[in-house]
């Protein structure tokens, strides 16, 4: 595989946060917000991040216009799913491989790319696994964009899976666990992030 293969991710940044009663992208996470920081720990390893959008997709445009690296691909199905925007974006995915990661995680670390991306198993389906389980963002093989765009109606990124092999990279890092879903989960990663505390429960 040459080493000037593109890195490129599909980050899902389209839901509407009803579990978290506010819009969860732009809560404060650090120097920035949560979305923010999901989006510069995939920037400082990958070459290309399409983001996927959907509810309040305007303001993610422009907040992100002027990024080199970002390309917006806007949803407006976002509402009949999480495998709808996979499909926008996956559809846009050029390199052979990439990553899927979700906005909402904040304290993935590039460290979790670096080692997906570092595996010799090019045609499988690499997943992250620390401690109590997998997690994302996980990497993708070629053969993955043809059953993404082809899959029937009612389809799960699970089901596009289960047709790939898979193979489960341990790294260290729990933040592949931590999606930020409900004020509770806010809290709680938020305060591991600030160094206040050694586990989320």
């Amino acid at each position: 595989m040459s080493k000037t293969e593109s890195r490129q991710c599909v980050m899902l940044a389209a839901g509407l946060s009803s579990r978290m009663g506010k819009w969860k992208m732009v809560m404060p996470w650090g120097a920035g917000t949560i979305l923010d920081s999901a989006l510069a720990s995939a920037l400082s390893f990958c070459d290309r991040v399409v983001l996927v959008t959907g509810f309040r997709g305007d303001e993610l445009a422009a907040y992100y216009q002027d990024h080199p690296r970002i390309d917006i691909v806007h949803n407006a199905d976002f509402e009949a799913g999480m495998f709808s925007s996979i499909q926008r974006g996956a559809a846009a995915v050029t390199s052979s491989r990439f990553f899927l990661a979700l906005g909402d995680m904040p304290e993935v670390t590039p460290g979790v790319y670096r080692a997906l991306w570092a595996r010799p198993e090019h045609g499988a389906c690499l997943i992250p696994g620390y401690d109590r389980g997998k997690g994302h963002p996980v990497l993708l093989p070629r053969q993955a964009l043809a059953l993404i765009k082809n899959a029937p109606e009612g389809a799960t990124m699970k089901d596009v899976v289960r047709q790939l092999e898979t193979r489960v990279v341990p790294v260290n890092a729990e933040g592949i666990h931590w999606d930020v879903d409900t004020p509770v989960d806010y809290e709680r990663v938020g305060r591991w992030s600030r160094g206040e505390t050694e586990a989320v429960g």
